[in-house]
């Protein structure tokens, strides 16, 4: 069954493209017409590969990795940030910090920092300082917070990307495509879905469009992390009854031992009489 219909995809103006004249030809296949110098979409091929990223995200989420949301577009921010919430994944919908991704490490100082100042203004010990001290200190904390506080959960890299508009985020994608990362992405015809792993080529600028989309996406990904919890769970549950498997015969073996004791004292006192 699939995820998302095509009406539903219809209804969301996901088939609509750029003008002709901006195209990018490797669009080409994903294209069904033109119409009054504008590209229609093939829906049928979005809900397709809407179902093959779903399923791919699924199981990313079911081994209990992370999927990194990024989307800075003005009109989608709200939308990303509350869909990746909803599924407990990372997200950047401000500018993208330039190195995230190859340089990793570096990202990490920053937010432990971020951790620090707030540990250090927990215990009182920013009370000592003055005020010019402490509002730069505030200031640089919500600096921080801006820009990393969505990915301060974010202990290793993503194991998975997911972009809306690759002509935006090509800075996100490259720093992918150099680690290897798998990048799944909403591609419009305007766009170069070469550098995307699973391309879902549909209107990325229609919020609409967007979050159909998107709820497909998260609700699978909140599917593997469902199925995780009861694996975990069923793994759990198997584990405790092999324990007590082991203990019983143990038990049996000195009850056992105790009987054949008594029986050894019993015939003892017999032949002593």
């Amino acid at each position: 069954m699939s995820r998302i219909s095509f009406e539903t995809l219809l209804e969301a103006g996901a088939h609509f493209g750029h003008l002709k004249r901006k195209w990018n030809p490797a669009m080409a296949p994903y294209i069904f017409m033109e119409r009054n110098g504008i590209h229609i979409i093939d829906l049928h091929k979005t809900a397709a590969m809407v179902d093959t990223a779903a399923d791919a995200l699924k199981q990313i989420a079911k081994s209990g990795k992370k999927v990194l949301f990024v989307a800075t577009k003005k009109q989608l921010k709200d939308i990303v940030a509350e869909k990746a919430q909803a599924v407990g994944m990372p997200y950047v919908i401000e500018r993208w910090p330039g190195g995230m991704l190859t340089n990793f490490p570096t990202i990490r100082k920053a937010v432990k920092k971020m951790t620090t100042i707030d540990k250090l203004m927990a215990d009182g010990t920013y009370s000592n300082l003055s005020k010019r001290e402490v509002l730069q200190i505030t200031r640089q904390r919500a600096k921080l917070d801006k820009t990393l506080g969505s990915i301060a959960d974010l202990t290793r890299l993503p194991s998975a990307i997911f972009v809306v508009d690759v002509l935006k985020e090509y800075i996100a994608v490259h720093e992918a495509n150099r680690l290897g990362i798998p990048v799944f992405a909403i591609v419009d015809t305007n766009s170069n879905p070469g550098d995307v792993d699973f391309v879902i080529p549909a209107n990325d600028d229609a919020t609409k469009s967007v979050e159909v989309i998107l709820d497909a996406c998260c609700a699978a990904i909140a599917e593997g992390l469902e199925e995780r919890k009861v694996e975990k769970l069923d793994t759990e549950v198997a584990e405790g009854e092999e324990e007590n498997a082991d203990k019983k015969p143990a038990r049996r073996r000195t009850t056992r031992a105790r009987a054949n004791k008594a029986a050894d004292a019993e015939g003892a006192e017999n032949a002593a009489e």
